[in-house]
């Protein structure tokens, strides 16, 4: 399976001047929901992810994915590996449990993301179910941004990733784009401004 080659068959690889949530910038972005808009192309993805925890011999009672970008993936996950989803949410900032979820005392927990970058709100995912009793056993997502290694993934681990190195990540393909501080971006210092087209910019 050619992950790359789905995104761009979606428009969901996106080339220009954009802003990522951890504020830096990147000639790149990727915008996993005009993917996974198409319910079969979502599900064919998810049963590839599923297979490949499935191999990795990762036991999983309950998936849970921070809302709102990573809950197609989730749900699509949580359907091919036979499990439940349940999922977080921000309320005042916070990444907070929610609608009568309730995780049971070291209850397996996959946390699942449509595209993992740092880790960061993967990470506050983790924390709340873990502040509950659950046991994160790793951490899914279609597209890993390169920042953090994946299971048999080329990339190497950078300083800024925010996942656990003892709990595995499994995604289906590595877009390791550059990315720039903001006083260092040549497109900055080209006269371009960077948009936001993520789920908090717009």
């Amino acid at each position: 399976m050619n992950v790359k080659d789905i995104y761009e068959k979606h428009g969901a690889l996106l080339k220009g001047h954009f802003l990522l949530s951890s504020g830096k910038h990147s000639e790149y972005y990727l915008q996993s929901a005009r993917v996974l808009e198409y319910p079969e192309v979502a599900e064919t993805l998810a049963k590839e992810l599923a297979k490949k925890i499935i191999e990795a011999g990762v036991k999983i009672d309950t998936v849970c994915s921070p809302a709102i970008g990573g809950l197609l993936a989730g749900y699509e996950l949580a359907r091919a590996l036979g499990v439940r989803l349940i999922f977080t949410e921000r309320v005042n900032g916070k990444m907070t449990l929610r609608r009568g979820f309730e995780v049971k005392e070291n209850e397996k927990v996959l946390i699942c993301e449509d595209i993992i970058t740092t880790g960061g709100s993967a990470m506050e995912a983790a924390r709340e179910i873990e502040k509950r009793g659950g046991r994160v056993v790793g951490f899914g997502a279609i597209a890993n941004r390169g920042v953090c290694k994946r299971v048999n993934g080329k990339t190497e681990r950078k300083p800024e990733c925010k996942l656990p190195q003892n709990k595995p990540l499994f995604a289906l393909e590595d877009f390791d784009f550059e990315v720039y501080e903001p006083q260092n971006c040549p497109m900055c210092k080209a006269g371009s401004k960077p948009v936001k087209p993520g789920s908090r910019g717009n």
